[in-house]
C-alpha cells in the first residue's frame, strides 16, 4: 500500500518537480474547461475559507483522463492544505483505511481514486469518520471485546471513479457535493496542448496544436500523450522542428484516425458489424471477440464511441450505427436491423 500513497504538505507541493513534469495544472484558474465544476468548486473553497472550515467530502466521476486527480490537487492548494493520495484497491482492510485517517491533521484532504473499489468493511469504517470525524474501533475478540470510538480532525475526503453507479448508495449520499467532468471540446484541448508544449519546451505551431487536439478524444491525457510523440517523432524524422505534416505522420504511426479513433476502437465496431451483422451483441461477447477486458470497452472506449454516435446501447446488446459503417467505409445492409442479432451471442445484462 505504500507504493499508492503520497503525502504533500503545501510547501513540498509548490517545489514538486515530479507536478511540473505531469503537466498538471497547479490551480483553477490554470484548468482549462469544466466551467461549471470550477466555478461551484471556487464558490465552495472560498466559504471554506472564509468560514475556516474543512470542505465538504466531494466525489468525482467521469470518463478516465479529464482530471479528477488535477483537480483534488488543486483543490488542496486552494485550501492550503495537505493532501494524501491512495487508491481503493489499495485499501485492503480495515485496519489500512484506520491508519491512514489516524495520520490525517485539521482540515487535511484525503483523495481516494477508484473509490468504487472499496470492500464493504472498509466502507462500514469510513461511513463515521464523514459523517462525525469519529473512527469506531474494535478492542479485543469474543465475549471480552469492546467498541472504542476516537476522535478524529475535521478533513475532506475526495473520491474519483469511472464508475459512479457502482459507488454504493450509502456511501453517495455522505457525499457533500457531486460532480461530473466531461469530455472537452477542440478549441479546450487545443489550449491544453499549447499550455504543455510550452511547459515541454516545444514550439508548437496553432495548426498542428489544432491537430493533436482534434484527434484527442475530448481527453487531455490522450492529448498530452500525443504531444510527446509528436515530439518524439519530430525530434527523430523531421530535424527537431514540429510542423503539422510531422504531427499527421505522426499520428498515422500511432494509428489514430481523423476522429481520434484507434486500432481498438476500430476493432470493436468491426467486430460489430462483420462479425455479429451489426448487433445487438453483448459486451463479454465482443471483448471475447477481440482479446480485450471488457471492464477496458466499457470504461475506456465506449463512453467515445457512444458519444460520437458510432455504438448503441440496447437491452440485448450493443449495435454499430450507420455512423460507424460510414466511419469505417462499410455498406449499410439494406435491410431492417429488428432482430438481427445471432441467437446465443448476448450475454446477460449486455445493454449495461
Amino acid at each position: 500500500m505504500a507504493r499508492e500513497e503520497r503525502f504533500l504538505t503545501p510547501e513540498e507541493a509548490e517545489d514538486d518537480t515530479e507536478v511540473d513534469l505531469s503537466l498538471r495544472p497547479r490551480a483553477l484558474d490554470e484548468f482549462p474547461g469544466q466551467e461549471r465544476v470550477k466555478e461551484n468548486l471556487s464558490i465552495a473553497i472560498e466559504a471554506a475559507r472564509q468560514r475556516e472550515e474543512a470542505l465538504d467530502h466531494l466525489l468525482l466521476y467521469g470518463p478516465p483522463g479529464l482530471g479528477k486527480t488535477t483537480l483534488a490537487n488543486i483543490v488542496a492548494r486552494e485550501m492550503g492544505v495537505a493532501i494524501r493520495t491512495t487508491s481503493g484497491p489499495a485499501i485492503e482492510r480495515p485496519g489500512d483505511l484506520a491508519a491512514i485517517l489516524t495520520n490525517l491533521k485539521q482540515h487535511d484532504i484525503l483523495f481516494v481514486d477508484e473509490i468504487h473499489r472499496l470492500s464493504r468493511s472498509v466502507e462500514e469504517v469510513l461511513y463515521p469518520a464523514m459523517e462525525d470525524f469519529a473512527l469506531d474501533l474494535v478492542i479485543g475478540k469474543g465475549p471480552g471485546a469492546r467498541s472504542m470510538r476516537l476522535a478524529m480532525p475535521r478533513f475532506t475526503l475526495v473520491g474519483a471513479t469511472t464508475r459512479y453507479a457502482m459507488v454504493s448508495a450509502p456511501l453517495r449520499d455522505r457525499f457533500g457535493s457531486v460532480y461530473r467532468l466531461d469530455f472537452y471540446d477542440s478549441a479546450t484541448l487545443g489550449i491544453i496542448v499549447g499550455r504543455s508544449a510550452r511547459i515541454l519546451g516545444v514550439n508548437l505551431p496553432d495548426d498542428a496544436a489544432v491537430e493533436i487536439a482534434s484527434r484527442s478524444r475530448g481527453t487531455p491525457r490522450i492529448a498530452n500523450r500525443i504531444l510527446r510523440r509528436v515530439r518524439d517523432y519530430a525530434q527523430v524524422r523531421a530535424g527537431g522542428k514540429v510542423t503539422i505534416e510531422a504531427a499527421r505522420a505522426a499520428l498515422v504511426l500511432l494509428d489514430i484516425d481523423g476522429l481520434g479513433l484507434d486500432e481498438t476502437d476500430r476493432k470493436v465496431l468491426e467486430c460489430i458489424i462483420h462479425k455479429f451483422d451489426g448487433g445487438p451483441v453483448g459486451l463479454e461477447t465482443i471483448a471475447a471477440s477481440i482479446g480485450e477486458e471488457s471492464d477496458t470497452i466499457m470504461d475506456v472506449y465506449e463512453p467515445f464511441l457512444l458519444q460520437c454516435g458510432f455504438l448503441q446501447r440496447t437491452p440485448r446488446g450493443r449495435m454499430a450505427t450507420a455512423g460507424a459503417y460510414r466511419h469505417l467505409g462499410v455498406p449499410m445492409p439494406n435491410r431492417s436491423r429488428e432482430g438481427q442479432g445471432q441467437p446465443g451471442l448476448w450475454d446477460e445484462g449486455a445493454g449495461g
